[in-house]
């Protein structure tokens, strides 16, 4: 028989009026997400468990069963890739859906059967890629003389973690997998603060020291062999613009860093220009120029080689 305390009140107006706002089109149209074919968006703690499956399948003893052995790694590697192939097909059938703007096919199967597809020629990748995640280890272990064992690299080091995310997410971006792959490395991005796009092109060998703050953009190509500091930038330095505004899509707009190529903290190197051969960037040098191979950039006043 009491009447409720004014603080009350005015909550349950507020929640109301927060409720109808947030409900009108003209406050989520631009952030709200319609399945057109009754299909859930890709769920991120699916691709979790992906991850950590992929980890394990990857760095076998080092991550899930510590007792995988060489008599039973035939039998652990079957039930790994199995489920590996089974959360695969139906995010990656989720990200197509999410992608799809087909309103006339609501029974269609061809987002399934191309999911099985992609699944597959991405499982046949998985040796390759374990093959290209070997040489960053090793790259991991001989460029930092604090490694005591390249196991430390595998369980302990970021640059690890940042480039098995990167390298399986590349396999799919260049599956044309929408949506998955910007997934997989934004969870590394948030986890390690390396900052690889999945469309980069990055050969064996990368070696990301400390890590924190580094950007690599879409369309950069890095060779073998390279060292990359904390805190760099491969980035973008305009973003040409279509007749009605927009950025234009996918053309070359990054660096190419070519091979055995060391780059120093805090280096800011922008637009599609191609840093040669050997070259050594300097700590905090801004460079917009090529850079011939052998170079050694050590200010940023002009960006002038020193050799």
């Amino acid at each position: 028989n009491h009447n409720p305390p004014a603080e009350y009140i005015r909550l349950t107006q507020a929640i109301r009026s927060a409720v109808d706002e947030l409900s009108h089109p003209q406050s989520y149209q631009a952030v709200y997400h319609y399945s057109r074919h009754d299909t859930p968006m890709p769920s991120s703690e699916e691709l979790h468990h992906l991850m950590n499956r992929l980890k394990s399948t990857m760095f076998p003893g080092y991550f899930g069963h510590s007792e995988v052995t060489p008599d039973n790694i035939s039998y652990y590697m079957g039930s790994s890739i199995d489920q590996i192939a089974r959360i695969l097909m139906e995010q990656i059938k989720r990200g197509y859906c999410f992608s799809c703007i087909d309103e006339d096919r609501p029974d269609c199967i061809r987002c399934e059967n191309r999911a099985t597809e992609v699944t597959t020629c991405f499982i046949s990748e998985l040796p390759h890629i374990r093959q290209l995640l070997a040489t960053d280890v090793n790259a991991a272990y001989l460029g930092d003389p604090a490694s005591q064992s390249p196991g430390e690299t595998i369980f302990c080091y970021p640059s690890l973690r940042a480039m098995l995310h990167y390298r399986i997410a590349h396999s799919l971006f260049s599956l044309q997998v929408p949506l998955i792959p910007r997934i997989l490395t934004e969870m590394a991005h948030s986890e390690t603060g390396i900052d690889i796009h999945p469309g980069a092109t990055i050969d064996e060998g990368l070696f990301i020291d400390h890590g924190t703050g580094t950007v690599i953009g879409e369309t950069c190509i890095i060779g073998k062999n390279v060292r990359i500091y904390q805190g760099v930038t491969l980035g973008a330095k305009s973003f040409p613009l279509s007749p009605d505004g927009h950025p234009i899509k996918g053309i070359p707009r990054h660096p190419i860093v070519e091979d055995n190529v060391t780059i120093y903290s805090g280096a800011t190197i922008l637009g599609r220009i191609t840093i040669g051969q050997g070259a050594v960037i300097g700590g905090n040098v801004w460079i917009t120029q090529d850079i011939p191979p052998g170079a050694k950039i050590l200010k940023s006043q002009g960006s002038l080689p020193i050799s």
